[in-house]
């Protein structure tokens, strides 16, 4: 059963499900660190305050939010790192 990433192929995923507020930006930022530039992470949170939080992140920083999608009580991110050779 193969599950439906929205087309994208993330090359980390981070599960902070059951977190709360900051801490799913937070450890988003951790793993966002630990990327090479261009590489795609893949948030999954059940925070609903995330969904506010990971768009001010990207926008106030050079990382690329490249889609979000709920799926019942989830948040899906889809964050791609800074850096990216192809613009």
């Amino acid at each position: 059963m193969s599950e439906q990433t929205g087309g994208f192929q993330p090359d980390t995923v981070l599960d902070a499900c059951g977190l709360h507020c900051p801490l799913p930006l937070l450890k988003a930022k951790q793993a966002l660190s630990g990327l090479a530039a261009g590489q795609l992470l893949e948030v999954r949170s059940t925070d609903a305050g995330s969904w506010r939080d990971m768009a001010s992140f990207t926008d106030q920083s050079a990382h690329a939010l490249e889609g979000r999608e709920q799926r019942g009580d989830v948040y899906v991110y889809w964050i791609r790192k800074a850096g990216d050779a192809h613009s």
